[in-house]
């Protein structure tokens, strides 16, 4: 795990006895910063302006050393924004004399945490070496949150699961200054809606992705080859095999990759990838002359899926992907899974990597290691196309604020088509409900949705769900309308999957917190929306657990890289009209269209077919198959003794979801990797943390205190 850490304002004899174990010193003084980790020697920018005044980019970052000075000189006058809108994945510390400035991403993946130590403000790019430093307990409280309400910052605030450290709100800066004062700036300025710039036209929002997308795939391919880990030689009775597997495992293939599932965001990088001047990628194995003409695609084939349904729909996906494969700058890999690749298969708490935080992707690690491991050495994904180019259901209310109840019309039929229904009902029923939604003020929302949890029960086969109101406001005495699994988002503060499972202790702390938050004042303009609230949301978490997985699956020495969270392809695709975004099968269209307008034109039959039940018959086939492990594991939970969960209550519905009931898959794997991370992290020893005069780690304090 790489990460970064400084401090500002803290006491001299902390500076003199305290360093990051491993780290690399990027600037020494009152105010260190270090990097810590495998860091490649590009991945690392340092750039002066004038005097005390200093800039270090960690990551890819597309602009010259001329635009990085420009941009530092901007920001020391106030204009943070300007050292977020490069192309590429990056981190940012700018410092100006005793003043720090450090923005986070506008999607969460690369987040910044700041916690209060020795006189002042530390601060890092992950939280545990935060803990680490102040010896911070677990924050049971937010650990509830994260499980009962995760797309629901009014929930989650600005915490973490440890105590007394803190995350920077993605689009904010943290500001540090002499004498120990911080404050978090919002660099993004929000959109008004009474004067503001016409919409954008179509043509020119997806040009505006296009460009973005390009750009960002070109800043990866510019940044020197990297060969991944050398392999040392000849070992009397090794072969390479053997020299690998005693390494830990394959090494990434030298050069630039990409993922080629079938889908429509992975198939659109590599095609942009393989379709760029110059050498895209280097093929492992092949000679020097032959070294960077073709770029790695692989795709990853699951044998393990089980009925006629499931075989067609892998068989589709994989020619689609082999078909796209004919492009003579592509070399195609297919990578084969077995039962051990599914998800819920195989884990081991003491085996796994850990992570900065739970996430629901712990329960897939393998599966997608098993696939990364033979990838390149830098590696593209194509993680987060869904949530940055699609519409959240709740952009329905959007559209019925906007006064565009034609598009809303016109989009509910084409839903209805979509689904291959006839009846007007379930349309109808979605109308009322973002007509509902676009009626109910903020403060409405999120309390009807604290007074739910308040009085909600652990979901049990013999009682009704109390989270099956769709409308996330207050019981009304009547049924509400079916508006199905669309109308579902539609709320300003929806419960998570596993908040069915919690116990009520945890539920009424978190409603607690939303009835706090509802009295605080949200933003102006279009950006106090509840789709465009919701939407944000949605993307945060999905670029957390973007970064969990990278985390846990990351081979050493290879880079995985998710164009679609940087911040340039993120402001682009908030630029699409809503009326072009909230139609059924938007996003493969639109990144049709920026195909075409890249010079890719030839498509295959199913472009943007969708693969969700596909993946959710995967993880059903999963569970069942390590039903024995997981009940296991639930004997005697480490959630249960933090008062989080009933043990009993969850061993019932790992079994109903094998039996294939209605049981929420997502809220399983959010409960079942937050205990596998708990456990880990306590068997953890060791800390990330020296000191001068004693070089062996400090002891960690830590376990699951409420």
């Amino acid at each position: 795990m790489r990460w970064l850490v400084g401090w500002c304002g803290a006491s001299a004899t902390a500076l003199g006895e305290v360093r990051p174990l491993g780290a690399q010193l990027i600037w020494d003084g009152p105010d260190p910063l270090w990097a810590v980790g495998d860091w490649r020697l590009d991945e690392i920018r340092l750039v002066h302006a004038d005097g005390d005044t200093h800039l270090a980019v960690f990551g890819y970052c597309g602009a010259t050393d001329a635009q990085l000075r420009n941009a530092l000189i901007s920001a020391r006058a106030g204009a943070l924004r300007q050292l977020t809108t490069w192309p590429g994945g990056y981190t940012a510390v700018a410092r100006f004399g005793r003043r720090t400035a450090i923005p986070s991403d506008l999607a969460g993946a690369r987040p910044v945490f700041h916690t209060r130590w020795a006189g002042g403000t530390a601060y890092a790019t992950a939280a545990l070496p935060l803990a680490d430093l102040t010896e911070a307990q677990l924050d049971v409280n937010q650990l509830g949150a994260q499980l009962a309400c995760p797309e629901t910052p009014e929930a989650l605030g600005s915490g973490t699961p440890y105590v007394g450290v803190h995350r920077v709100a993605p689009g904010h800066a943290l500001v540090l200054r002499e004498g120990g004062s911080r404050d978090t700036v919002d660099y993004e300025p929000s959109l008004p809606t009474v004067v503001a710039a016409p919409p954008v036209e179509r043509e020119a929002a997806i040009a505006g992705i296009r460009d973005a997308l390009v750009e960002a795939v070109r800043t990866r391919l510019a940044a020197p080859r990297h060969a991944g880990v050398p392999d040392p030689g000849p070992v009397p009775g090794m072969g390479p095999a053997d020299r690998r597997a005693a390494r830990g495992g394959a090494d990434p293939a030298p050069g630039v990759g990409a993922d080629l599932s079938g889908g429509s965001a992975s198939a659109t990088l590599a095609l942009l990838a393989a379709g760029l001047p110059g050498r895209p990628g280097t093929v492992h194995g092949t000679g020097a002359t032959l070294a960077g003409e073709r770029l790695l695609a692989v795709t990853f084939n699951d044998l393990a899926t089980e009925g006629e349904h499931a075989r067609v729909a892998r068989i589709a996906e994989l020619e689609r992907a082999r078909a796209i494969a004919e492009n003579p700058r592509l070399h195609h890999v297919v990578v084969t899974g077995g039962v051990e690749t599914l998800p819920f298969v195989g884990l081991d708490p003491e085996g796994m990597r850990l992570t900065d935080e739970p996430a629901p992707s712990l329960v897939t690690a393998a599966r997608h290691r098993a696939r990364l491991a033979a990838g390149s050495a830098d590696h593209l994904v194509g993680h987060g196309a869904r949530e940055v180019l699609d519409a959240h259901p709740a952009r329905l209310a959007d559209l019925v604020l906007g006064r565009q109840r034609r598009h809303l019309v016109r989009t509910l039929m084409a839903l209805r088509h979509g689904d291959g229904g006839h009846s007007v009902a379930g349309p109808l029923a979605l109308y009322r409900a973002a007509r509902r939604l676009a009626r109910t003020s903020y403060r409405e929302g999120v309390t009807g949705a604290a007074v739910r949890l308040r009085h909600a029960a652990p979901h049990d086969a013999d009682t009704v769900d109390p989270f099956a109101d769709p409308f996330g406001v207050a019981p009304t005495g009547r049924r509400a309308p079916d508006a199905g699994p669309l109308g579902a988002s539609l709320s300003w503060a929806l419960p998570g999957p596993a908040a069915r499972w919690l116990t009520g202790e945890t539920l009424a702390e978190v409603s607690f917190r939303l009835e706090a938050a509802a009295t605080r004042s949200r933003p102006a303009g279009r950006d106090s929306h509840p789709g465009a609230q919701r939407a944000r949301a949605a993307l945060v978490r999905r670029a957390a657990d973007h970064r969990v997985l990278e985390q846990a699956v990351e081979l050493h020495h290879q880079r995985l890289h998710a164009p679609f969270y940087d911040n340039a392809v993120v402001r682009a695709g908030r630029l699409l009209p809503e009326t072009l975004r909230i139609q059924p099968g938007a996003r493969p269209e639109i990144l049709r269209e920026v195909l075409a307008g890249a010079g890719v034109r030839a498509l295959p039959p199913g472009w943007g077919a969708p693969a969700r039940a596909l993946q959710a018959e995967a993880t059903r086939l999963g569970l069942r198959t390590a039903l024995g492990d997981l009940i296991d594991l639930f004997d005697a939970p480490l959630l249960a003794d933090a008062g989080l969960v009933e043990a009993r209550v969850v061993r019932r519905a790992l079994r109903a979801a094998a039996e294939e009931e209605p049981v929420p898959l997502e809220g399983i794997a959010e409960l079942v990797s937050t205990e596998l991370w708990l456990r880990r992290l306590t068997t953890r020893r060791g800390s990330c943390w020296t000191t001068e005069g004693n070089r062996e780690p400090r002891a960690v304090a830590g376990g699951v205190t409420r």
